[in-house]
């Protein structure tokens, strides 16, 4: 299992997970020239998320600690796989988080 690094544009100091909307995927795009899956993690700081590939999927794991706030305590957990396409090339795949908290993870198709 190898991690993939993940670049960013957060500048934020606090995220917090809006549980009612936005948990999902926001696109997946399979075409002849790359592979791209994009998250809605916007409520998870940088260090807070993981990407690594396993035989032949991108796993990607979010984790806050648990924090308190004024309702009590909270600990927020997603996990996430995608199988790759046979055709892309594993070796060039990337992932970047974005100021507004999609994470792109993208690959070249293999020639």
């Amino acid at each position: 299992m190898s991690t993939v690094p993940i670049s960013h544009d957060w500048v934020g100091e606090t995220w917090d997970w809006p549980l009612q909307h936005n948990d999902g995927v926001v696109k997946v795009l399979n075409t002849k020239e790359k592979f791209e899956v994009g998250l809605d993690v916007q409520f998870f700081r940088p260090n807070e998320i993981e990407v690594k590939v396993a035989n032949n999927e991108v796993l990607i794991s979010c984790h806050h600690e648990t924090r308190t706030d004024t309702h009590g305590t909270v600990t927020r957990e997603i996990h996430r796989a995608y199988k790759l396409p046979s055709d892309v090339d594993v070796n060039t795949l990337k992932s970047h988080l974005n100021a507004r908290g999609t994470l792109n993870i993208s690959a070249e198709k293999k020639k």
